[in-house]
């Protein structure tokens, strides 16, 4: 059955093969992108079934009337595909309160502006299927990306939440979470924070050389990635969470073990802060 998929920031990495899975597929797609110069290469991929709109999605005056266009001049919006974001990578204590607006404008209020302006429809139609994009870093962290975990983090949440509020309407919310992907998210299109403090050397400087020299090398296919969005939305019961690569499933179970052992050694006091059966509330 062919959709109509609208994708945020297709101009390359995730977003682009994504969206070229789907046409592959014989799907539409509506892919926004930030520059004007980019739309006639995203339409060249599949003429009459590619369209390309200009959107940033921190415009949020901008983003309800582009989707209410899409929907008149394109169709129905059957799959949500909130992808566009950016990484910022620098010490907590370095890093400029302005630079984590600018982090989570982009990876947050901006994902919630187009869902929000997508929503209503599909509530109408009691269908829809609503994807976000977040990372493993929604689920586990590391030294060196506050902003970046801090705003995947919060997405993850919205993403649940909404999960449980329209699974009554027919609508489907599946997070997905990469590891690491062959684009250019480490490279060109990480924001490096300035690092001067000393304190912070071992812990910081590891990790941001480590993906300077990762960058063109990961593990993850973005054209595999293509393939899995696409199983998931065939599914009849697609997975609200949704880990892509080894990498990624092997550090988050790492996290996750170590959270739960954490919160068995300290069981007792967590329990302690009840009052005592039977009592009641003055």
């Amino acid at each position: 059955m062919s959709r109509t998929f609208l994708i945020t920031g297709v101009s390359g990495g995730l977003g682009r093969a994504f969206a070229a899975a789907a046409l592959e597929a014989g799907h539409t797609v509506v892919g926004t992108v930030r520059d004007p110069d980019q739309i006639a290469a995203f339409e060249r991929l599949a003429p009459g079934r590619a369209h390309a709109r200009v959107l940033d999605v921190t415009d949020t005056d901008a983003v309800a009337p582009a989707v209410a266009a899409v929907e008149e001049q394109v169709g129905p919006i059957d799959v949500l595909v909130n992808n566009a974001g950016y990484g910022v990578e620098g010490t907590f204590e370095e890093t400029p309160l302005d630079t984590f607006r600018q982090q989570f404008d982009v990876n947050v209020f901006g994902v919630i502006a187009v869902t929000q302006a997508v929503l209503p429809r599909m509530r109408e139609r009691r269908a829809g299927h609503i994807v976000f994009v977040t990372s493993m870093g929604g689920l586990r962290a590391f030294p060196g990306l506050a902003a970046y975990h801090g705003s995947k983090f919060a997405v993850e949440g919205i993403a649940a939440t909404l999960a449980l509020e329209v699974e009554p309407l027919g609508i489907h919310v599946t997070a997905i979470e990469p590891g690491s992907f062959r684009t250019d998210w480490a490279g060109r299109s990480m924001n490096r924070v300035e690092h001067a403090i000393a304190d912070y050397d071992p812990v910081f400087r590891p990790g941001r050389e480590r993906r300077i020299e990762m960058s063109g090398h990961q593990p993850g296919d973005p054209a595999l990635a293509g393939a899995a969005l696409l199983a998931v939305v065939a599914a009849e019961k697609p997975p609200t969470h949704l880990i892509l690569g080894s990498d990624a499933l092997r550090l988050v179970a790492d996290a996750r073990s170590a959270f739960d052992a954490e919160t068995a050694s300290w069981s007792e006091v967590s329990k302690s802060t009840d009052f005592p059966d039977g009592e009641q509330a003055a």
